[in-house]
């Protein structure tokens, strides 16, 4: 397909304005979606190429850091 890119979104991110909303609000709802959906997190993923040993390093190094932490908190 041309002009597509394997792994992007096709639908972008929009928030519309309410009657009577500042910009300054808009704007700060954006900025959750945005957070919210992981879109920041994911560009600043790809600013640099990662080789697939990194991604499964970087990957088990998260999940011992959760299973830890849901061991920690398992009792409470």
């Amino acid at each position: 397909m041309p002009g597509s890119r394997r792994g992007s979104e096709s639908a972008l991110t929009e928030i519309k304005l309410k009657k009577g909303e500042s910009v300054e609000k808009a704007l700060r709802r954006l900025k959750k979606k945005i957070d919210r959906e992981g879109i920041l997190k994911e560009v600043r993923n790809h600013r640099h190429y990662e080789k697939p040993s990194e991604r499964r390093r970087r990957k088990m190094k998260m999940a011992r850091f959760s299973a830890m932490l849901s061991a920690r908190y398992a009792d409470l």
